[in-house]
């Protein structure tokens, strides 16, 4: 069976935890944050986890990690 190819944008924003969950960053975090509340900042510094729906999706995009 031939290799897949990695999606190259997904390998930077995903990460596959050893439980297999998947793991990523909030958005809206890198400019305009003066119209953004403290709460919203802060609440977007934390990690993210996939929604269900979406992790067989990016599992496929980032096979061998």
């Amino acid at each position: 069976m031939p290799k897949v190819k990695t999606h190259s944008a997904s390998k930077k924003r995903f990460k596959i935890t050893a439980t297999g969950k998947v793991k990523m960053s909030h958005a809206f975090r890198s400019h305009r944050l003066i119209s953004k509340s403290r709460k919203a900042k802060k609440h977007h510094r934390l990690g993210a986890y996939a929604s269900p729906a979406n992790e067989a999706i990016i599992k496929t995009m980032i096979p061998y990690k």
